[in-house]
């Protein structure tokens, strides 16, 4: 008979690159992984935000994680990805340098974000990950877009 409470042992992410480093997103918060597409610029929105792309009908706010991270601008590639990720009731896509691949990560191979790693804030991250000779850096979304940054994204989407 299988216990009722079942054990979450690992965490499937897609890992994805910002510079040199390799972050991940957990599975379940992310939509679609699409090519870099036209982005039209929204007036009066922060840096970080690059304007929207209509997604199969919808309107979607476009992010470049770089900027939100305060990393300097590089230029897009073949290789760079929009991963279109589901913050709250918000989907808001955010460029990212290549998206690579999907892994699951053991519970217990994850540890406490230090204060700063690889220049972004410990404020927008859930962990890092220990994994071989990999370090995974893990997203925390809802803490990578403000309450206040999201009304003003729900109003461009909305």
């Amino acid at each position: 008979m299988l216990d009722q409470k079942e054990i979450v042992s690992e965490v499937k992410v897609i890992v994805f690159r910002l510079k040199d480093e390799e972050y991940g997103v957990e599975v379940h918060q992310v939509k679609s992984i699409e090519k870099l597409e036209h982005i039209t610029r929204v007036p009066r929105t922060p840096k970080f935000v690059k304007g929207v792309i209509n997604l199969r009908g919808v309107v979607t706010p476009i992010i470049d994680l770089r900027n939100r991270f305060g990393l300097e601008d590089s230029e897009y590639s073949e290789a760079t990805r929009i991963i279109i990720v589901a913050v709250g009731e918000l989907e808001v896509g955010l460029i990212v340098d290549a998206a690579n691949d999907v892994i699951d990560i053991p519970v217990n191979a994850i540890e406490p974000p230090p204060e700063v790693v690889g220049g972004v804030e410990a404020a927008y991250l859930r962990g890092v990950a220990k994994l071989d000779r990999r370090l995974l850096i893990l997203l925390n979304l809802d803490k990578v877009l403000s309450t206040e940054e999201i009304k003003q994204l729900d109003a461009i989407e909305g």
